[in-house]
């Protein structure tokens, strides 16, 4: 690796990070905002800038755990030189766009640790990855939507208990309004723990150029940048998936979506104080499950469901694959 890299060219990788982290906000608006949508609360064109605003503010809520693993507990920080962090992004980016056209919710977070190790390993072999951390957040992938979908359900279970002598409209109108308050909340979520994937990842690569000293830290202009492109992503939508996560999965109504999001929502907050750096699209999508599946098994297109769990567990390891045939590619030109 070379001591520095002349300005452009790292001016040059953070910009296609940031680029990531645009195509995060796109990829996973369906995340903060299929059920609000899908129960006609909002209109899409105002969901998403509900959205975005609460994913721009998150940063204010909640520290920078997530960030500090993705920076040093994916792969060996030591290892780290320009061709890894652009081989990562590389197998992020298609991956994402690859599932964006094809309306599958994915992980963009599971793509960009797939990337990390992908270009680690094919710079330094089995060596580079840092396995304690890598096999936190693989549980991340199985517990993430079981903890939502157990939260979920038992959030719709005790609500229906406690408005079961209110009308159908009483109960309607109430959770039209308390639907704001949790799609909130889900916004700040992955606001929270999605943006901070992508600093930790322009942390570790001004980290290894020496630009913050000998202590890895994340700059806060970096906390802001991300931020922002996250945000920005968010209002271009991903209607292709908001019609998946919304409405193929199973029907919702807004007392359920409010269960779905507040249980999605819960489950981030807790990763994200614990620094785990967790899919909001698996966590969403067991939360919604969980609330079909309170309603009667049959409510859950368990087809639609099926293809969605395949395709976050061929993510990791497709994103690896990728990345690492990008940093073998790249050696011709570096």
């Amino acid at each position: 690796m070379d001591a520095s890299l002349a300005f452009p060219l790292l001016a040059g990788l953070i910009a296609v990070a940031l680029f990531f982290d645009f195509l995060n906000g796109l990829h996973d608006a369906a995340n903060s905002i299929a059920t609000i949508v899908s129960t006609r609360v909002l209109r899409p064109q105002y969901a998403v800038f509900w959205a975005a605003f609460f994913n721009f503010i998150a940063f204010l809520f909640f520290g920078l755990h997530v960030a500090q693993t993705l920076g040093t507990g994916i792969i060996d920080a030591s290892i780290v030189d320009a061709r890894v962090i652009f081989s990562a992004l590389m197998g992020a980016i298609v991956w994402n766009i690859l599932t964006w056209i094809f309306g599958i919710p994915s992980s963009s977070s599971h793509a960009l640790i797939g990337g990390l190790v992908g270009g680690g390993m094919a710079k330094a072999g089995g060596g580079a990855v840092v396995w304690t951390g890598l096999f936190k957040t693989s549980a991340a992938i199985v517990l993430s939507p079981l903890i939502g979908f157990m939260l979920a359900l038992l959030l719709i279970l005790t609500v229906s208990w406690l408005f079961v002598r209110q009308t159908p409209f009483a109960v309607d109108r109430t959770f039209r309004f308390m639907q704001f308050v949790s799609a909130s909340m889900y916004s700040l979520g992955h606001g929270g723990n999605d943006a901070q994937k992508t600093m930790g990842i322009i942390a570790v690569l001004l980290f290894s150029q020496g630009h913050l000293g000998s202590e890895f830290y994340v700059p806060f202009w970096v906390v802001i940048s991300c931020q922002s492109a996250m945000a920005l992503g968010t209002l271009f939508g991903g209607w292709r998936i908001v019609h998946t996560m919304g409405s193929k999965i199973t029907k919702l109504n807004p007392m359920q979506g409010f269960c779905a999001e507040t249980g999605g929502a819960i489950t981030l907050f807790a990763a994200t104080w614990l620094g785990i750096p967790v899919s909001t699209t698996h966590t969403i999508t067991g939360a919604i499950i969980g609330v079909g599946a309170a309603r009667r098994v049959s409510a859950v297109r368990w087809g639609v469901a099926g293809n969605i769990v395949t395709a976050w567990v061929v993510t990791l390891p497709a994103a690896a694959v990728i990345s690492a045939l990008t940093y073998m590619a790249a050696g011709f030109f570096v």
